[in-house]
């Protein structure tokens, strides 16, 4: 490994770090103040700002696909070093945000309006309170999609500390937010939405200063290149197809859920999804802090530190949900129990299937992000759209024929392996992607590394018979069994010397 591969590889370890310190920041803050926030409104003020703000979360993979395009042109552009194309980037993302802020706001004020006032159910005497939510909804989804270009230049500049510091700010206008909400005379829904609005207005201003302070290229101005413009939207467009085509699988097996079983298994389903959602958090973090490293080594034409480093993405990303998923899989019923005082029926073999369906998704992750650095997404984004939304025909026929409700998520990671074998075949015919050395240094390792770690926690998961003493002996033989094994086993030579680098140069100390 080469001085610059190890320089980026830290970079990537420490940028990974920072991640989850913000992670770990903002789940505290949130599980704390959804508690607070419900015993300071009360259920129907928190079920109004719930369905009337909703509006916010309708729209977030709208912000995810717009984020993503703007982060691969600016990663793609600093990688080759073109840092006037850059500086036209985010200005150009800038005019487009506003131009679809503006499109957004009239639809909004028009046709979502007369939604919320004719359509929802909300009680007549909190009608104005809902509106007032509704418009500053509006405004703070408005306010976080103007942050986006900012947003997206800290990742592609690999500025990963910043989140983590800008978390502890943010935490703290969130808990001064709750104190706030017991001390006003003022109608408490109302001011609550409007501090919620107020808080992404002082991070953006934030966002702002510090960009424009670190980065000649976030400095503002006014130009219009029609080629860039294109190229945003129709990046946006196609990765918003793929978005969609996920959310239409997701729901669409929710759906038949209800059709057929009721809204008892719903509920088994939302448990296994919670639970799931946190686990992926972290491995959702870690290819954040690779990606633009993925972009710019693409763009710079270094073929084979490109390749090396989706093996590596792909790798470090079983070894992490691994590391957090085996002890959860192994004792899945033990620790809903623990948690929770009613589980619902076929909770714990949902989590299960979907804790396997997002290992095999955080191995193959990566391979996607191959195909965004390219920008040549709208074939790709085709071909999986149609892959995933098999997912609903087929679990409709294991329905009718009788099978049980757990077997749609049988069916996805059936046609998740299927969709992992097209993505890989996709790569190698567009960009003679090295199939060979990915089984060789990716899929060996991980293989060898689940068959030295699953079979004593195994043993012990089935031969202990208490819920909280299974529970915890599995967890830790599984980590006494899995460090070794991912270190000694899962690693080459140069990746265990750079981990002892890392400890060695104190990882924690500030990201340059």
């Amino acid at each position: 490994m080469t001085q610059e591969q190890n320089s980026n590889m830290t970079r990537i370890a420490k940028n990974t770090l920072f991640l989850y310190i913000r992670m770990f920041i903002l789940l505290a803050v949130g599980l704390y103040t959804a508690r607070v926030v419900l015993q300071a409104l009360g259920e129907t003020d928190y079920g109004i700002y719930t369905v009337v703000g909703g509006v916010v979360v309708l729209f977030s993979f709208l912000n995810h696909a717009l984020t993503t395009a703007t982060q691969r042109f600016l990663s793609f552009h600093i990688g080759k070093e073109d840092y006037e194309k850059v500086s036209g980037v985010f200005c150009m993302s800038i005019n487009a945000y506003i131009l679809l802020s503006v499109i957004i706001l009239i639809l909004a004020e028009t046709v979502g309006l007369w939604f919320v006032d004719t359509q929802l159910n909300i009680p007549e005497e909190r009608m104005d309170a809902a509106l007032w939510v509704y418009h500053l909804s509006v405004a703070t989804f408005i306010i976080n999609l103007l942050r986006i270009p900012y947003n997206a230049s800290i990742i592609a500049y690999e500025r990963m500390h910043f989140f983590a510091y800008l978390s502890l700010i943010e935490a703290v206008l969130k808990l001064g937010v709750i104190y706030l909400l017991f001390i006003t005379n003022y109608d408490r829904l109302v001011f609550y939405a409007a501090l919620y609005t107020i808080i992404p207005l002082i991070i953006n201003i934030i966002y702002r200063e510090y960009c424009r302070r670190n980065f000649a290229t976030t400095r503002y101005r006014t130009i219009w290149d029609a080629k860039i413009f294109r190229d945003l939207f129709s990046f946006s467009g196609w990765t918003l197809f793929g978005s969609i085509a996920n959310i239409a699988a997701i729901q669409g097996l929710n759906i038949l859920i209800n059709i057929f079983f009721g809204v008892v298994l719903n509920a088994a389903v939302g448990i296994a999804t919670n639970v799931t959602s946190h686990v992926t958090q972290f491995v959702s973090n870690f290819q954040t802090a690779f990606q633009p490293q993925i972009i710019k080594t693409y763009a710079a034409g270094k073929v084979d530190e490109f390749n090396n480093l989706l093996f590596r993405t792909s790798k470090f990303s079983f070894y992490l949900i691994f590391f957090i998923a085996l002890p959860l899989l192994l004792t899945t019923q033990s620790f809903l129990n623990i948690w929770l005082t009613d589980v619902p029926p076929l909770a714990a073999i949902f989590c299960q299937l979907i804790l396997i369906f997002m290992i095999i998704e955080a191995i193959s992750a990566p391979l996607w992000m191959a195909i965004q650095a390219t920008g040549e997404i709208r074939n790709y984004q085709i071909i999986m759209a149609c892959c995933i939304l098999l997912n609903l025909p087929l679990t409709y026929l294991a329905f009718i024929t009788g099978m049980s409700a757990y077997s749609c998520w049988v069916i996805r990671i059936v046609v998740n392996v299927f969709t992992v074998v097209v993505r890989i075949w996709y790569l190698n015919r567009h960009l003679n992607f090295p199939v060979g050395r990915f089984c060789k240094n990716t899929l060996w390792p991980i293989l060898k590394v689940a068959i030295i770690a699953v079979p004593v926690p195994l043993v012990l998961a089935m031969i202990i018979p208490s819920d909280l003493s299974r529970l915890i002996a599995v967890i830790v033989v599984s980590v006494v069994i899995n460090v070794p094994a991912m270190y000694y086993v899962g690693m080459t030579k140069n990746e265990r010397q750079l981990a002892v680098n890392l400890i060695r140069t104190k990882i924690l100390r500030k990201s340059e």
